[in-house]
C-alpha cells in the first residue's frame, strides 16, 4: 500500500517464510466474518494473496483484492492461478491504491491485514475514507492496528525460518528501531548452502505508530464508528446503517 517499488525484495521470500503463520492468523481473524458476508468482501493490501485465499474459501461472495505493488501482485496472481476457476471468477484484482480505485458501496466486509501500520498518517486517513466509501451502510471493517507508541529502545531481533529448499536454507532477520517518529523495520534475507552465504538481500519499511484514541478520531471523521472487534488483536469499525 506504499510506493509501488515496495516489496520488490521481500516478495521473493514472503510466502516461503511467512505464509503458513499468516494463513493461520487470517483464518482466526477473518474466516467467521467472511462466512457471514452477503454482498462482497474488500481485501485492502492483499499482498501475496494469503488473506484473499482465506476469504475466498470462507465465503461465497465476490472478493475485491487491492494490491498496488507489482511484486506482490505477481505473487497474488500466481496464488489465484492455483485456486480453481470457480474461485478465480469471484476475485477482482485492483492494481492501484484503494483511494484511487473508486470503489463505492460494493462490500459489506472490509479487511486490512498487516497494512494500516505501514501507511503514513495522510495516506491512512485517505484509506479510511476510501474504505467507508466502499462499504455499504452497516458494513464492517476489521484491521490490526498500528502500535500505539514508539518503543524507547530497539526491539529484539526476530528470526524467520530457516526453511529448506533443496540444499539451501532461506531465513530472515527482522530488526525494528525507533527513528525520527517512525519504527524503522529492516528485513535481512539470507540464502545459505552448508556454511556459505550465497545471497543476502535487505529491505526497509517504516511503521507509523498511532494511539487507539487517534485511530478512533480518524475513523469517526471518515464516517466509520468503532465497534467491538471479534478478536483481541483486532480493531473493528462499522459504517452506520442508513
Amino acid at each position: 500500500m506504499g510506493d509501488t517499488d515496495d516489496y520488490a525484495v521481500s516478495a521473493e521470500f514472503y510466502d516461503l517464510l511467512q505464509a503458513e503463520s499468516d494463513r493461520r492468523l487470517a483464518e482466526r481473524r477473518f474466516a467467521d466474518a467472511a462466512d457471514r458476508a452477503r454482498r462482497s468482501i474488500l481485501d485492502v493490501g492483499a499482498g501475496t494473496g494469503i488473506v484473499t485465499e482465506v476469504l475466498l474459501r470462507a465465503s461465497r461472495v465476490p472478493v475485491h483484492a487491492v494490491e498496488p505493488a507489482p511484486a506482490m501482485r505477481a505473487a497474488l496472481l500466481s496464488r489465484l492461478a492455483h485456486l480453481g476457476a470457480d474461485r478465480r471468477a469471484r476475485v477482482t484484482v485492483h492494481p492501484e491504491p484503494l483511494e484511487a480505485a473508486g470503489l463505492s458501496g460494493i462490500a459489506d466486509l472490509a479487511v486490512a491485514s498487516n497494512v494500516i501500520a505501514c501507511l503514513d498518517p495522510a495516506t491512512r486517513r485517505a484509506t479510511w475514507k476510501a474504505i467507508a466509501a466502499a462499504l455499504v451502510p452497516g458494513g464492517l471493517l476489521l484491521f490490526d492496528p498500528p502500535p500505539g507508541r514508539l518503543p524507547d529502545e530497539p526491539e529484539p531481533a526476530v528470526r524467520l525460518g530457516p526453511v529448506r529448499v533443496g540444499p539451501d536454507l532461506y531465513s530472515a532477520e527482522v530488526t525494528r528501531r525507533p527513528d525520527r517518529g517512525v519504527l524503522r523495520t529492516v528485513f535481512v534475507y539470507r540464502v545459505q548452502r552448508e556454511d556459505e552465504v550465497l545471497r543476502e538481500e535487505r529491505e526497509t519499511f517504516q511503521v507509523w505508530p498511532a494511539p487507539a484514541e487517534l485511530i478512533a478520531e480518524e475513523l469517526d471523521a471518515a464516517g466509520l464508528h468503532l465497534v467491538t472487534a471479534p478478536n483481541a488483536d483486532l480493531m473493528a469499525a462499522r459504517r452506520p446503517a442508513a
